[in-house]
């Protein structure tokens, strides 16, 4: 192959215009691009201007980021990852090598390193030349603002370069280097704010798991402290009717140890402790069910498999384990189901939304109930007292094909359109301050999701707020 230049190709007017021509068609070429696309179009372009088969634009690494071993020397300790490579006809496959041996390593020094021809005798150790049958060599380091060489922009031919088209690659290599440069700086900078993201999201998605089990343990630990009020009720007077069995069984065997028993006492006796033994068992009993009932509450919740259930009645026991909160809260459930309703569903989703729902209803919806706001309602002047507001949950629902419709409705202050809009959005509450944290709703609607479902707001339920939930039902 002939080394000799193309006499007469860059004369000096001549050479000028194709100058100016050459940076307007390459600007124009790379304008509207960025990322890859700028790299890939860049060399092709420069290529034809400069009437040369290779262009090479690369980036500076570290040898560990290549995979190999970190030598002693520092030159020997950078390579070049190639962003794009034009040869001749078309783009070659990006690679990655060393500097050690190599012109690159002068342009990653910020040394000019121009070869009009023998490169390959000035570089025998660098086999890349070798197979690229490269003559002539013209290498720009692109430099960053802050001075330091961020990667290379590299011409080479087979072929002798002569000096008039020297000038012309230096030129437009130099011009277009510290294009790349702001390139590969803007690629550098959003890769960072992209690091950035996705830590603080991470962080802030391990700050909401937090919350979320926070606010789970939360309406665990008010759940519980009502269960616990409510259940020492019955356990109590259980208590109380056996300490009294007790004390008639004594009275018993003292009559039955004396001279002379009446059977008037003897029947008496019996009759205390009759109505000791029913008074005991109605109220174990009575702690028997709300045990139950939490213990179904608390055993669904932590179970995501599906099961077959009758859907009235299972909700009728969920009202039941609530019925410490309610009852404290001066509210009451009414449920509107068709009976029987049996479905296939994940029990512990489904359950976990029903509480969630009437926990935040009971935050958000009423007014707080007090000893001295019930108080109040006792009017001196009138014959009986004012009766407390009828503070109530409806919930409804019923099956339709292979989909369950449940609307749950309160008859509360109900919500502004701009807070309804917002209902939904973790972190949203209108009680900042007074220990809300804007995940009841969020963690509804996404149980919702999990179960494949939605949950949205009733425009038309009149007075408070009511939801429409939908979900689906294996068959």
């Amino acid at each position: 192959m002939s080394t000799e230049p193309r006499a007469g190709a860059f004369d000096s007017e001549e050479g000028r215009q194709l100058a100016e021509a050459a940076l307007r068609t390459v600007s124009l070429s790379i304008a509207k691009t960025s990322g890859e696309q700028f790299f890939r179009q860049l060399v092709k372009e420069l290529a034809q201007a400069l009437d040369v088969h290779y262009v090479i634009a690369g980036r500076l690494v570290a040898l560990e980021d290549l995979g190999q071993a970190q030598p002693t020397q520092a030159v020997e300790n950078e390579g070049i990852q190639t962003l794009a490579v034009w040869a001749g006809q078309d783009w070659m496959p990006n690679i990655r090598y060393s500097l050690k041996g190599t012109p690159c390593a002068n342009v990653s020094s910020q040394d000019m390193c121009f070869h009009a021809c023998g490169v390959q005798q000035a570089y025998p150790e660098d086999v890349l030349l070798t197979e690229m049958g490269a003559q002539s060599y013209v290498g720009m380091p692109m430099v960053g603002s802050e001075g330091k060489t961020l990667g290379i922009l590299v011409a080479l031919d087979t072929r002798e370069i002569s000096e008039r088209k020297r000038l012309l690659a230096l030129s437009l290599l130099s011009i277009f280097a510290a294009r790349c440069a702001v390139e590969l700086q803007h690629q550098d900078h959003v890769a960072e704010l992209e690091a950035h993201v996705r830590a603080r999201t991470e962080e802030l998605n391990h700050a909401t798991r937090r919350l979320v089990e926070q606010e789970k343990l939360a309406a665990l630990g008010g759940f519980v402290a009502g269960f616990a009020h409510e259940i020492n009720t019955p356990i109590g007077i259980a208590v109380t009717a056996a300490s009294g069995m007790e004390e008639f069984a004594r009275s018993l065997k003292r009559k039955l140890s004396g001279e002379k028993v009446s059977r008037v006492e003897l029947q008496a006796l019996a009759d205390h402790l009759e109505s000791g033994a029913q008074l005991v068992n109605s109220n174990l009993s009575r702690a028997a069910g709300l045990i139950s009932s939490f213990k179904m509450l608390a055993v669904d919740q932590a179970n995501e498999e599906e099961s077959r259930l009758d859907l009235r009645d299972y909700l009728r026991q969920l009202i039941v384990a609530h019925q410490p909160v309610l009852r404290s809260a001066h509210t009451e459930v009414q449920l509107d189901a068709p009976e029987p309703l049996r479905v296939t569903l994940a029990a512990g989703l489904f359950s976990q939304i029903i509480s969630n729902l009437i926990v935040n209803t009971l935050t958000h919806a009423f007014d707080e109930v007090t000893e001295r706001s019930l108080e109040d309602l006792q009017d001196p002047k009138q014959a009986e007292p004012a009766p407390p507001p009828q503070r109530r949950i409806d919930i409804a629902l019923h099956a339709e094909g292979n989909q369950l419709h449940l609307h749950f409705g309160d008859n509360g202050r109900g919500a502004s359109p701009e807070v309804a809009r917002r209902l939904f959005e973790p972190y949203f509450t209108t009680r900042r301050g007074q220990g809300g944290t804007g995940l009841g709703l969020h963690i509804v609607n996404s149980l919702c999701q999990r179960m494949g479902g939605s949950i949205s707001i009733d425009p038309h339920h009149q007075p408070g707020l009511g939801f429409l939930i939908e979900l689906p039902l294996r068959p």
